[in-house]
C-alpha cells in the first residue's frame, strides 16, 4: 500500500501538534463562552417543553445538543490532559482486545484479523486519552467498508518501541488529502466533524507517540502508531477525586452530594463507549447518569429486591432500544470502578481506617450486588430479545404461507421467495390445519415466484399434496418454472397423479373460477329462454 511521502525538516509531529495547540487556544476560547449560554437555552426549553410540545422546540432542543456535542469535542483537543489523568503503565493488546468486543454488531459483514506480537508489552501513557482514540481508529475502519471486508489490527515490539496498526480494505483516502487528517473539521465522511481524527493525533503526541498513516483509494487505510516501550504492571491506580467536604460519616449521603462528581467521573473512565453515551444522552431513550446514581444507592444501602427489579427493567428498557451487551457490560464495569474510587475517596475525606474483616466484608457485599445486577439485567434483556424473536419469527411464519380465501370453498396459496426446509414444515403444518378449519375443497398453490427448490423440498411438498388430498381438497399447481421441471424430472418425480397443472395462476382462476360461473349464468340463460 503507498504512503505518505516523508516529511522533511522540522518533524511532522512537532509542526502537527503546533497547529493544534493553536487551533485549541481558539477552539477552548469559543468552547467556553459559548457552551454556557447554549446550556442556559437548553434548560429554557426543557421547561417549555413540559408545558407543551409543539415540534419546533423538540428540533430546537436537537440542535442545541449537537451544537453542544460540537464544544465538548473542541475541549477535548484544546484540553488533551483534561483533569490531569496520571500516565500509567499499559499494556495495549490488552486494552485493544476489550475494545474490539465493542463492535460485535458488526462482525457479520466485516471479518476481524488480530495479529498481536508479544502481548504483555507495557507502554508508559494514560490509559482513557488512549483508550478513546483507538475507539475512534477502530470505529474509522468500520465505517470506511461499506458492505463486506476486512479489518487487521494488531502490535509489533521491538527492543525500544511498541508500535500499534489498525488496517482496513475499505474506500481508502485520496493521497492529496492524507496530509489534511488531524485538522479540525476536516473529514472525508458525508458525514462527520473530523473532529474523532483531530483527538487521535492529539491524543498520540502528547502521549510522546508518532502516527503515520499509508492509504490509497478503494485498496483501504492504515494507521500506525509507536509509542516508546514502559514497563509497569496492571495494577490499577487509585484515583483521588476532588469532592465536597460533606462531612458526613454516611455512605449513602457522601454518594448524594457528591453526585456531580460521579457522573463527572463515569464520562471520564467510560471512554471506550464515550460515542455512543453521548448518543444515548442526546436522544435520551435512557438515563444512564440517573440510572447509575440509582444503582450505586441500592448497592450501598444493601437494598437487594431494589437492585433485582431495577436489573430487570434495565435489562428490557436496553434490550428495547437495540443497545449491545458488550456496551452494557463495559458500562456496568466502569460504574464499578467509579464506585471504588469513591469509596476511596470517602475513605480519605473521613479519616477512616478499615480493618482487613470489615474491609473484605465491604468489598463481598458491594461486589455480589454488582453480580446480581449484572445477572438478572442480562437474563432479563435476554428474554425479552428471545421473546421478540420468537414473535417475529411467528410473524414471518404467518407472511411465509399466505393462504388467501377467493369463495368460502376455494383458496390461493402464492408462494414467493426460496423455500428451505423448515419454510416447507411451516407450509406443512399451516395449509393442512387451514383447510381443516375453513373446510377448503380446493386449493391453488402458485409457484411462479419460487425459482428453485431442493429435492427434499420438493418430495416434502409432494407429501403436503399427498396430506391435503385425504382431506378431500382439491390441488391445484401453477406457474411451475423450468429450473423445478428439471431438476423434479432428474429424480423422478411429478405432480401430476397429485394435483391439476395449470401454466398460470390466471389460467387456473379463468378455468376453474370465472368458467364455472359463466357456465352457470349461460345455463340459466338457456333455461329461462
Amino acid at each position: 500500500m503507498p504512503g505518505t511521502e516523508k516529511p522533511q525538516g522540522r518533524p511532522k509531529s512537532d509542526i502537527h501538534l503546533s497547529q493544534l495547540a493553536s487551533v485549541g487556544q481558539i477552539a477552548a476560547g469559543i468552547a467556553h463562552e459559548v457552551r454556557n449560554p447554549l446550556t442556559a437555552v437548553k434548560g429554557f426549553l426543557q421547561l417549555l417543553k413540559e408545558r407543551n410540545e409543539p415540534k419546533y422546540i423538540d428540533i430546537a432542543e436537537t440542535e442545541l445538543n449537537n451544537a453542544i456535542v460540537i464544544l465538548q469535542n473542541l475541549l477535548q483537543v484544546s484540553k488533551p490532559d483534561l483533569d490531569d489523568e496520571p500516565f500509567v503503565s499499559i499494556d495495549l493488546a490488552a486494552e485493544l482486545e476489550m475494545l474490539t468486543q465493542l463492535f460485535q454488531d458488526q462482525f457479520y459483514r466485516v471479518e476481524l484479523v488480530k495479529q498481536f506480537e508479544k502481548p504483555g508489552t507495557y507502554i508508559y501513557g494514560k490509559r482513557n486519552q488512549l483508550k478513546r482514540a483507538f475507539f475512534n481508529l477502530m470505529k474509522n475502519a468500520f465505517e470506511a467498508i461499506p458492505n463486506e471486508g476486512t479489518i487487521t489490527i494488531g502490535q509489533t515490539v521491538s527492543e525500544d518501541a511498541v508500535t500499534v496498526f489498525v488496517q482496513d480494505d475499505g474506500v481508502g483516502i485520496p493521497k492529496e488529502k492524507l496530509g489534511l487528517l488531524g485538522t479540525p473539521f476536516f473529514t472525508t465522511k458525508e458525514a462527520g466533524t473530523g473532529m474523532g481524527l483531530t483527538l487521535v493525533f492529539s491524543v498520540v503526541y502528547q502521549n510522546n507517540g508518532v502516527i503515520e498513516v499509508e492509504s490509497e483509494e478503494q485498496q483501504g487505510t492504515r494507521f500506525s502508531i509507536r509509542f516508546p516501550r514502559g514497563t509497569g504492571s496492571k495494577r490499577r491506580e487509585v484515583v483521588l477525586l476532588k469532592m465536597i467536604d460533606t462531612n458526613t460519616d454516611n455512605l449513602k449521603d457522601f454518594f448524594i452530594m457528591n453526585r456531580g462528581a460521579f457522573e463527572e467521573r463515569l464520562l471520564q473512565e467510560a471512554v471506550n463507549v464515550r460515542d455512543k453515551i453521548d448518543e444515548i444522552l442526546r436522544v435520551g431513550n435512557i438515563n444512564l447518569l440517573e440510572n447509575a446514581h440509582k444503582l450505586v444507592l441500592y448497592i450501598v444501602e444493601g437494598r437487594e429486591h431494589e437492585v433485582i427489579s431495577f436489573a430487570k427493567m434495565e435489562g428490557v428498557a436496553w434490550a428495547k432500544h437495540s443497545l449491545t451487551l458488550a456496551f452494557k457490560l463495559e458500562w456496568i464495569q466502569t460504574v464499578r470502578r467509579v464506585m471504588w474510587d469513591f469509596l476511596y475517596n470517602f475513605d480519605k475525606a473521613n479519616k477512616l481506617t478499615f480493618d482487613l474483616e470489615g474491609f473484605y466484608g465491604l468489598e463481598k457485599r458491594i461486589n455480589d450486588l454488582m453480580d446480581m445486577f449484572s445477572n438478572h439485567l442480562f437474563i432479563s434483556y435476554s428474554q425479552y430479545k428471545d421473546d421478540l424473536i420468537r414473535a417475529q419469527r411467528e410473524m414471518v411464519e404467518d407472511l411465509s404461507v399466505p393462504i388467501i380465501p377467493l369463495t368460502p370453498t376455494m383458496s390461493i396459496l402464492p408462494l414467493i421467495g426460496p423455500i428451505d426446509s423448515f419454510r416447507s414444515a411451516t407450509i406443512e403444518d399451516v395449509v393442512i390445519t387451514q383447510i381443516g378449519t375453513d373446510r377448503i375443497e380446493t386449493l391453488v398453490i402458485d409457484l411462479s415466484g419460487v425459482v428453485e427448490m431442493e429435492p427434499e423440498v420438493i418430495r416434502q411438498l409432494i407429501s403436503v399434496i399427498d396430506g391435503v388430498g385425504m382431506m378431500g381438497c382439491k390441488v391445484i399447481i401453477t406457474g411451475l418454472r423450468p429450473e423445478i421441471v428439471k431438476v423434479m424430472i432428474r429424480l423422478g418425480l411429478s405432480f401430476q397423479e397429485r394435483a391439476v397443472m395449470k401454466g398460470t395462476l390466471q389460467q387456473a382462476l379463468l378455468d376453474h373460477l370465472l368458467k364455472p360461473v359463466l357456465n352457470a349464468a349461460a345455463e340459466k340463460e338457456s333455461t329461462t329462454t
